[in-house]
C-alpha cells in the first residue's frame, strides 16, 4: 500500500466514524474555551456544555467556566451535574503526556454519553485537540470539533493591536519553546511570539542580531482577556528589562512590529474606567445580577457578599387579609415601592391560585422602572410611575388627591418591607387616602461573610463598594466591619449617602437617580475621571486599592 493510499484509506475510516454517529455508541465534542474571558465562548461551545454528561477539562479554570455556565459542578455526585474529568493534570498532580491524555479522552468516548473535551483556545491551533481526535478516530468512535477564539488573534486584540493592517499583512506565528531560526523572521512585518516570557531577553538578541531594528516596537500581554491582563509595550533593544519590571509572567502572547505603535489610539480594554476594579457589591443575591453585569462592562470585578436575606413575614395572616380584599374590591390603589414587594404579592397569588386578573378595576402605582418592569413581566401595566425622582417621595408629587366624587374607594394597599419608612403612609394620608400599610416581606441580617473578605473589606483589598440602600450599609458594617479609607464609596441616594456619613464614611459617588444601572455609570464616570487627572499628571495608572491612606476617612467637615 502506498503512502497516499494509507491516507485515503485513513481519511474514509475517519468520515465513516463520523457519519454513522448516530448509529455507534460513543464519541466525543472538541471544544475551545477561548483565551479566557468566558465571554468569548462561541454559542456552540456553550450549547454543549449545557449539555454534556462528561466534561473532560484541561485546567483548574474550566471548573469555574463550567460553574458558570451550568450553574453546579460536583465531581463526587455526576447526578448534581455533570461529571468532571481532569485530563490535563494526573493523580499526582503532575501535568499529563499527549498520549496520556488521549487515553483519558478514548476511555470516556466509549462509554456512550455526551462527552465534552474542553480545550483552552482553539482545539486544533497549539493545543493538543489533533492528536487526542487521531486517538478518538483510531478506535473507530465519533467526534466532532467546535472552534474557539484562539488567544493568538484574540489577546492582541483586547491590548488594542490589531497583527494586520493595509500596510502590514504578513503574520508569522512562532513557538519559542524550542530553537528557532529566527533569520527566517527577519523580514516579517508582524510576529507573534507564543512562550517566549522567559526568552524574550535573547530572543530579542537574536532577532536585531538577524537584522531587525533595536529600536522595533514591541508588547507583551499576560492573562489576556481577563481583567488581571497587563501589557508592557517597549522595543527589542529593552523588552527584557522593561518585562523584569513590571513581572510579566506566563501565559502571555508577545507582539513584535510597527503594529505595536497602534496600541496608543486603540487600546480599548485597559482603558475602561473601572479596569480591574474589585467591587464589593453587598446586595441580597436575588438582585445583585444586574449591578454585577453592569460592573463588569466598565472592567469591574465585582464580588457579590449578601448582606440582607429577604423572609417572609413572622405572622402571614395580615398579607393574607389584605389579599383577599384586594379580590373583593377593597382597594383603589395598589402601590409596589420595591421588586421585592412584587415578588411577594405574586407569590401569595400564586399560592390562592389567582392570577392577574384579580387587578381589574384596581390602580396600580410603581415607584419607580425596575417596579414598574416586574409588574409588566406579571403582565399588568403600572398607571402611576414618578415622572421625577424615582423614590417614595417621587410617588407622593405625583399621587392624586382624594375625590370623593370620581374615587368610589378611598384606601390604598401598601404591601412593604417590615423596615419600611412611614414617610409613604403619612404622604397619602395627607392626601386623603388611608392605607393598609401590611408587611410583605422581612429583610433580616444575612450571615456574615467568609475571614478572606473580611479582611479583604478592612484592609482595602476592594477598590469601591457600591450601596443601594440604607439596610445594606448597616448591615455589611454590622457582619464585616466598615470598608477601609482607601476604598471609594458609591451610593444610590441621599438617604443612602447620610446612613453611610453617619458610620464615618465618607460618599464619593452619589446616583443623581436611584437605579442601580445610574450608580454603576456614576462610579464608571467617577473611574474614568480619576484615570484621565493621572494621565494628565504623568502618573502610572493604579487602582485606589494600590494606593492606602493614612488614617480612616471621616465624614467631611
Amino acid at each position: 500500500m502506498t503512502r497516499k493510499t494509507a491516507q485515503t484509506a485513513a481519511t474514509k475510516a475517519a468520515h465513516a466514524a463520523n457519519s454513522d454517529a448516530t448509529n455507534r455508541a460513543g464519541g466525543i465534542a472538541f471544544v475551545g474555551t477561548g483565551p479566557g474571558d468566558p465571554e468569548l465562548l462561541t454559542v456552540r461551545a456553550l450549547r454543549m456544555i449545557e449539555d454534556a454528561d462528561v466534561l473532560i477539562t484541561e485546567g483548574p479554570e474550566h471548573l469555574d467556566l463550567v460553574a458558570r455556565v451550568r450553574g453546579t459542578v460536583d465531581p463526587v455526585d455526576p447526578g448534581a451535574g455533570p461529571e468532571i474529568v481532569d485530563g490535563g493534570f494526573g493523580e499526582d498532580g503532575q501535568p499529563l503526556t499527549h498520549a496520556a491524555r488521549a487515553k483519558v479522552v478514548v476511555k470516556q468516548a466509549k462509554r456512550g454519553l455526551r462527552v465534552v473535551r474542553l480545550l483552552s483556545g482553539d482545539p486544533f491551533l497549539y493545543a493538543s485537540g489533533p492528536e487526542e481526535a487521531q486517538a478518538v478516530a483510531k478506535a473507530g468512535l465519533a467526534f466532532e470539533v467546535v472552534p474557539g477564539v484562539s488567544s493568538v488573534a484574540a489577546v492582541p486584540a483586547y491590548a488594542g493591536i490589531p497583527l494586520t493592517t493595509k500596510d502590514h499583512r504578513e503574520v508569522a506565528v512562532v513557538t519559542c519553546g524550542d530553537r528557532v531560526d529566527w533569520s527566517r523572521y527577519s523580514h516579517a512585518p508582524t510576529l507573534v511570539l507564543l512562550s517566549a516570557v522567559g526568552q524574550i531577553g535573547d530572543i530579542a538578541k537574536d532577532l536585531i542580531a538577524a537584522g531587525r531594528s533595536p529600536e522595533t516596537p514591541v508588547a507583551m500581554t499576560s492573562v489576556g482577556t481577563t481583567t488581571e491582563q497587563q501589557t508592557v509595550t517597549s522595543t527589542l533593544a529593552r523588552i527584557a528589562a522593561d518585562a523584569r519590571t513590571v513581572r510579566i509572567a506566563p501565559p502571555a502572547i508577545t507582539v513584535v512590529g510597527k503594529v505595536v505603535d497602534l496600541r496608543a489610539t486603540l487600546s480599548w480594554f485597559e482603558t475602561k474606567p473601572l479596569f480591574g476594579w474589585r467591587v464589593l457589591v453587598p446586595r441580597t443575591k436575588e438582585q445583585s445580577a444586574s449591578l454585577s453585569n453592569r460592573l463588569r462592562h466598565y472592567g469591574g470585578v465585582p464580588e457579590e457578599v449578601p448582606t440582607i436575606s429577604v423572609e417572609p413575614p413572622r405572622n402571614p395572616q395580615q398579607m393574607d387579609k389584605a389579599v383577599r380584599g384586594l379580590v373583593e374590591g377593597r382597594y383603589e390603589w395598589i402601590a409596589f415601592t420595591s421588586v421585592n414587594a412584587v415578588k411577594a404579592v405574586r407569590e401569595k397569588f400564586e399560592e390562592y391560585g389567582l392570577d392577574a386578573r384579580a387587578f381589574s378595576g384596581l390602580k396600580i402605582a410603581a415607584v419607580g422602572e425596575k417596579t414598574a418592569q416586574a409588574i409588566a413581566a406579571w403582565g399588568l401595566r403600572a398607571d402611576l410611575v414618578p415622572s421625577g425622582e424615582q423614590s417614595a417621595a417621587g410617588l407622593l408629587e405625583d399621587w392624586p388627591e382624594y375625590d370623593e366624587q370620581l374615587d368610589p374607594i378611598n384606601r390604598v394597599f401598601l404591601p412593604r418591607a417590615d423596615i419600611a419608612t412611614e414617610n409613604l403612609v403619612a404622604g397619602l394620608i395627607d392626601l386623603g387616602w388611608e392605607c393598609d400599610d401590611v408587611t410583605a416581606y422581612r429583610t433580616v441580617r444575612a450571615a456574615p461573610p467568609p475571614a478572606p473578605t473580611r479582611d479583604a473589606i478592612k484592609t482595602g483589598k476592594f477598590d469601591a463598594v457600591v450601596f443601594t440602600s440604607s439596610s445594606t450599609v448597616r448591615n455589611l458594617v454590622g457582619i464585616a466591619g466598615k470598608p477601609h479609607p482607601s476604598t471609594v464609596i458609591a451610593v444610590i441616594g441621599p438617604a443612602t449617602a447620610k446612613t453611610a456619613e453617619e458610620h464615618g464614611l465618607r460618599v464619593d459617588v452619589m446616583a443623581p437617580k436611584p437605579d442601580v444601572d445610574v450608580l454603576v455609570e456614576a462610579l464608571a464616570d467617577f473611574g474614568a475621571s480619576r484615570r484621565q487627572a493621572m494621565v494628565e499628571a504623568g502618573e502610572t495608572v493604579t487602582k485606589p486599592s494600590d494606593r492606602k491612606a493614612s488614617g480612616r476617612r471621616r465624614k467631611a467637615e
